[in-house]
């Protein structure tokens, strides 16, 4: 694996989305929200877990988190778990996880879910920037000012989509070519924290294409169709900030 890229300001990117002029992307201001792929980098990635009592968070998670949460930064998970959409665990084994990591680490304020397989077309399932976007918006934060920490470039991939920020923490998982394709890496989780906190001067997002690999969904990797569908999202904490519908 190449050595890390360390955090902090990098040169003019292009912006995201169609018709755009070429010119850089403002870089973001105080970061205000933080989103967690939640395997392989919040907790050890235990492949479709549905047992609250294998989850162990990485070393350093609940440092970061409080660092966050002490400069009233908001927090949130961002996660595919395509395990539901297999048959292999259910929504309640989901939401069940997810509670043991809010004892473990402090309730997160908003939890985005992804329950479909790679073939159902969803816009949720990472790279698609549905839980990114849907996340931000239950905060009432715009995605330019958040920052999606992510283990593989789909997490990357999936920030870059929805315009907004993307560190790349490489584990042994995380492919080679994905971590020369982010523009932002770090060693561990909370050098990553620490590094936004000191110098949050991140560049605007671009999106040139699929990132190397796959998304990551509780243990497996594959393609990603179209957006057609929705986001299911589930476990959430409640928003105090959500506008009613």
């Amino acid at each position: 694996m190449s050595p890390a890229k360390p955090v902090g300001p990098v040169g003019p990117v292009s912006p995201v989305g169609p018709g755009s002029s070429g010119s850089p992307v403002r870089p973001v201001g105080p970061v205000k929200a933080v989103l967690f792929d939640r395997d392989g980098t919040l907790v050890h990635d235990v492949p479709y877990n549905g047992d609250p009592e294998r989850v162990r968070p990485v070393e350093g998670a609940r440092e970061a988190v409080a660092l966050l949460r002490a400069r009233d930064i908001r927090v949130g998970v961002v996660t595919n778990q395509s395990g539901v959409a297999r048959g292999l665990i259910s929504g309640t084994d989901v939401r069940r996880v997810n509670r043991r990591i809010d004892d473990l680490l402090g309730p997160f304020d908003v939890w985005a879910i992804c329950p479909h397989g790679p073939d159902d077309g969803c816009h949720c399932r990472k790279p698609q920037p549905g839980l990114v976007l849907w996340a931000a918006g239950r905060i009432c934060t715009d995605p330019a000012d958040c920052v999606v920490v992510g283990d593989i470039g789909a997490d990357t991939e999936a920030a870059a989509r929805a315009g907004a920020h993307g560190i790349l923490v490489p584990n042994a998982r995380t492919r080679p070519e994905e971590t020369e394709a982010a523009a932002h890496t770090a060693p561990d989780l909370l050098t990553a924290v620490r590094s936004l906190l000191d110098d949050p001067a991140l560049d605007g997002p671009a999106y040139d294409g699929p990132a190397p690999g796959g998304p990551h969904d509780g243990g497996a990797r594959s393609g990603q169709r179209p957006a057609t569908t929705a986001p299911a999202p589930s476990g959430e904490a409640p928003d105090p900030c959500r506008r009613p519908s």
